[in-house]
């Protein structure tokens, strides 16, 4: 196994997003490097009687240029029409022709924490008010999390690796790390990996309200999010989808193609904690982010940027600080640290593809994303958090962290191409 993953490299060559700030790659881009904001009052449906009553929620899509009809838009959830999309603009992104390629080495990796809970609520309504005569008979694949994965090879016509993970807020993380190690075992030459999500439903907002993990700030929807903030008081959900198409290198390097980084390390380890609190010193993060450093055969001074899951809940920004100043030691506290849920919400099981696009973009520009909203040091969260403002700053090698209920984690580690 050692001489496959010493000869082959992955790299990514396409991205895909489908975000409250934006449904294009520059001003998704342009937004969050900008410190804005997509969280606003939730609109979706009637939300006076809950606790949370905001969201980052995406309005006015067109999903139908990722569809072969509006039909079959129609016989699909919403987060797959997400996932669909972003899978999409992905390939048109990397610009590769499909024509050319031997679709039996194309595969498609992407997830959902949730899957389609907006078509499981609806299809509900109507068992309990017109009977199970009424009932869709789409309802199932609707609503099972790996149909958006499907579609995509569905539609495009590709015939490799297939297969949905579902890890909570790990689950594109873990689509990302797989698809990697499928091209590094020569099972694929290319893998579409991410995750889609969309529970901005009455039950989605009603469940994590009941757990009291939602911010409540409803009257600042725009300062809500406040990763590493002292006053954060929760996470605000987002909706939306990442989709990046990961490459074999020398692949891509035959065909012209566009190279944003090369994935070079995967961490992949759990807590053994906790349903959904982390282990207060973070002692599963800290064997991921070493995990992935393992992997891809560097040392924490070579990573000079770090994508943190970041959630704005109170104990878990505190437990992936700890985390970081374990892997990282004196050092820790000059590495610039961003956690750009402020600005997306929380995308659940879409975080973990858009925040690594993000550090593909962020590698292409050399600038750093920052954490909005940061306005209250907390002295358990004391690092560099690249607070309000982006920085210019050319990084090599950077890290993104992705930590799910259940405890699970995920690492990926980036570097700018040779």
């Amino acid at each position: 196994m050692d001489a496959v993953f010493d000869r082959r490299r992955v790299v990514v060559t396409g991205l895909g997003v489908v975000s409250s700030l934006g449904t294009t790659l520059d001003r998704f881009w342009g937004r969050l490097v900008a410190g804005e904001c997509g969280i606003v009052p939730v609109t979706a449906f009637d939300v006076s009687r809950y606790a949370c009553r905001i969201a980052a929620q995406i309005d006015d899509l067109d999903v139908g240029p990722a569809f072969p009809s509006p039909k079959d838009v129609r016989r699909t959830d919403r987060y797959a029409q997400f996932g669909v999309l972003a899978g999409h603009s992905a390939l048109q992104d990397s610009g590769v022709d499909l024509a050319q390629l031997d679709p039996d080495r194309f595969g498609v990796f992407l997830g959902s924490g949730i899957g389609g809970l907006q078509t499981i609520e609806r299809q509900h309504e109507i068992l309990l008010a017109k009977g199970p005569g009424r009932v869709s008979p789409f309802l199932i694949p609707m609503q099972i999390l790996n149909m958006a994965s499907g579609l995509l090879s569905m539609y495009h016509g590709l015939r490799g690796p297939n297969m949905a993970t579902c890890s909570a807020c790990a689950t594109s993380g873990h689509s990302i790390g797989e698809a990697w190690r499928t091209i590094l075992m020569n099972d694929a030459d290319l893998m579409l990996a991410g995750g889609a999500e969309a529970a901005i439903t009455p039950i989605g907002i009603g469940g994590f309200s009941a757990m009291k993990a939602l911010s409540t700030r409803n009257e600042e929807p725009g300062k809500a999010s406040c990763p590493f903030d002292r006053e954060r008081d929760g996470f605000v959900m987002g909706e939306g989808a990442a989709v990046l198409l990961l490459e074999e290198r020398e692949h891509a390097k035959a065909r012209g193609a566009e190279i944003y980084c090369e994935i070079r390390g995967y961490g992949n380890t759990a807590d053994a904690h906790h349903m959904t609190s982390p282990d207060p010193q973070g002692a599963g993060a800290v064997k991921c982010m070493a995990k992935a450093l393992q992997s891809a055969k560097l040392n924490p001074k070579d990573v000079g940027y770090i994508n943190a899951h970041g959630t704005s809940t109170p104990q878990g920004d505190i437990a992936e600080t700890a985390a970081i100043k374990q892997v990282f030691g004196d050092r820790a506290r000059s590495l610039p640290v961003s956690s750009t849920k402020g600005a997306t919400g929380h995308m659940l099981g879409a975080a973990g593809s858009i925040e690594l696009a993000i550090c593909a973009l962020a590698l292409k520009s050399g600038v750093l994303p920052p954490t909005i909203n940061y306005e209250h040091p907390d002295p358990e969260c004391d690092l560099d958090y690249v607070p309000n403002e982006a920085r210019e700053q050319r990084v090599d090698a950077m890290l993104s962290n992705s930590f799910g209920f259940g405890g699970h984690n995920v690492s990926l580690l980036v570097t700018r191409p040779d």
